[in-house]
């Protein structure tokens, strides 16, 4: 596919930013820390982190972490919600020349255990909470040193006395230590003012391994390098700039980052445009995500689908004591934006939100909708600066499509994975040369590109379902569902059928206040789609098994028995 997406980009956007600079984020935040000491780096709960702060306490932990033995190139897990230690261990871990592993808090004991059998880390980072389970599976997975934190050290003092009497013993936040394992804060207090390691760090030195299913839906690490955090972070800070100014707006972070949106993309920008991160440690308290918009004022919002829902349907939101005016800028992605959430949304706020597209194996080689310029209905937008598509046939990857032709996306840029940490086999089927110019990413998701180069995502190549031979997307039923007024929520998977081979099934959360039935929402169906994609049956929930960023899981939509 030609470049000729590149006259839709808003002015002064250009279609390269090449040569990249032979910098890291690390450099970015020392720079900033040098011009700006007190710079906000992160914002948390009321309290600020400067940017000098966050220089000389990562200084601290990276001097702490070579003290107990951790080399370059060995592995430090992060088992965190967004905070602002994350920050520190992740900046002193890279200072030390380590790779981290940010992992999700969340995680079964079963999961975590996998996630650390296969990155085999030196050092684990954790929360209190998180602690026991941590401690449990040291011994299984060689974890030789395990490092904990609480929430409280980063709180306010007024904040942190409250939270001491009222939260922390029966949050499961007051544990008591082995005493073979350590305090954060004593670790940065024994080594305040060290310059830390003379460790030369560059640009293509491994950085991070981030989880993900990948095409196949195995659980794999993907190994990412510094690279890959600049060139993500340069491509949306000129993307943004129509909407965001350097050094001033604050940027609203509610997204985990163990992700790759959150940990790559918008902290990259952050650093990158010096603009301060504001941290939300859970995205499902919708109460605390609004009162850090009401306190800080965020101009920049990051968010999923799911966020933006429980967003406008939160009572302080419909009773309209919480202003969301100061957001001029919302980004979203992880998940298909439903056209009736995303007029909904900006008729509140006044905001634009660009709805983009990437996934982990691309370190945030985005494609996103401009900004201030054309924004097409259902459409992922078109490539940002220096990023490659081309639609092509996805027995193969050798032919590329022409217009309006469904076959699977795949990226070319400066930035992607390096590969699954130790696993060549799947590797090689993520990563693929045709022709010339480099290595292919695979994406395995289906779209296609109309006359302009914008880019529509059909379905995961996985998630097709096939009824008595007809091609069903679910996102297509989805988006007709979610037009209804009565439905907040909905996820369509196939369920095996006798007849047909496989039949739509929708699961449906309804509106707060709003009723309907079965069959009025599959009537709605028919007036809109032919009559093999009206789902054969609609199934009422509470609620949507989700992960923690908000994709809906509809491999769980098809295992777990409907609800009685």
């Amino acid at each position: 596919m030609s470049g000729g997406w590149a006259t839709h980009y808003d002015p002064d956007v250009p279609a390269s930013l090449a040569p990249y600079p032979e910098r890291t984020l690390v450099d970015f935040l020392d720079d900033t820390a040098r011009e700006r000491p007190t710079h906000p780096a992160a914002l948390f709960k009321g309290a600020t982190l400067t940017s000098q702060a966050l220089v000389a306490q990562s200084r601290a932990f990276a001097a702490a972490l070579v003290a107990l033995g951790v080399q370059r190139g060995d592995r430090v897990a992060l088992v965190l919600p967004n905070t602002p230690q994350l920050l520190i261990a992740q900046y002193g871990a890279w200072r030390a020349g380590a790779i981290v592993v940010p992992l999700n808090p969340l995680y079964t004991p079963r999961e975590l255990e996998g996630a650390l059998r296969g990155s085999t880390p030196t050092a684990i980072v954790t929360m209190t909470p998180y602690y026991h389970s941590v401690a449990a599976l040291q011994a299984a997975t060689g974890v030789r040193h395990v490092i904990v934190t609480s929430i409280k050290e980063y709180l306010p003092p007024l904040t942190r006395v409250l939270f001491t009497l009222a939260v922390e013993k029966k949050g499961g936040h007051r544990v008591r230590i082995d005493p073979s394992h350590h305090w954060l804060g004593t670790l940065l207090a024994r080594y305040a003012g060290e310059p830390g390691p003379d460790v030369a760090l560059s640009p293509d030195d491994p950085a991070v391994i981030l989880s993900s299913g990948g095409t196949t839906g195995t659980p794999k690490g993907v190994l990412g390098t510094h690279r890959d955090y600049v060139a993500a972070g340069m491509q949306l800070r000129i993307w943004t700039r129509p909407a965001r100014e350097d050094w001033v707006d604050t940027v609203m972070l509610p997204l985990p980052m163990f992700h790759v949106y959150a940990n790559v993309g918008v902290q990259a920008l952050a650093v990158i445009g010096r603009n301060p991160l504001a941290l939300v440690p859970n995205p499902r308290d919708i109460d605390d995500v609004l009162t850090t918009i009401q306190r800080l004022r965020p101009a920049c919002f990051n968010g999923v689908p799911t966020l933006y829902n429980a967003i406008l349907n939160h009572p302080r939101v419909q009773s309209g004591k919480v202003d969301l005016s100061s957001i001029k800028l919302c980004f979203s992605g992880a998940a298909p934006l439903m056209a009736e959430t995303k007029k909904q949304f900006e008729a509140a706020t006044g905001a634009r939100i660009i709805e983009g597209y990437s996934l982990t194996e691309a370190m945030m080689a985005a494609c996103v909708n401009p900004v201030r310029g054309v924004q097409k209905a259902g459409s992922i937008g078109i490539p940002v600066s220096d990023v490659e598509v081309r639609i092509v046939d996805p027995d193969t990857g050798d032919v590329e499509l022409g217009i309006d032709a469904v076959g699977e996306l795949i990226l070319r840029a400066p930035q992607r994975m390096r590969e699954y940490w130790q696993n060549p086999e799947e590797t090689a089927l993520a990563l693929r040369e045709h022709g010339p110019g480099g290595v292919w990413v695979h994406t395995g998701d289906l779209a296609y590109r109309d006359e302009d180069g914008y880019l529509f995502i059909v379905d995961r190549l996985k998630d097709l379902i096939k009824v008595s031979g007809f091609q069903v997307w679910p996102r297509e039923i989805e988006e007709v569902l979610a037009s209804h007024p009565a439905v907040m929520e909905v996820g369509v998977v196939g369920k095996p059928d006798a007849a047909r081979g496989e039949v739509p099934h929708a699961c449906v959360v309804l509106r707060a206040g709003h009723q309907a039935t079965g069959e009025e929402l599959r009537a709605h169906c028919r007036a809109r789609l032919t009559a093999y994609k009206v789902p054969a049956a609609v199934e009422f929930r509470e609620s949507l098994p989700k992960t923690l960023v908000g994709k809906i899981l509809r491999r769980s939509l098809r295992d777990v028995p409907p609800e009685t």
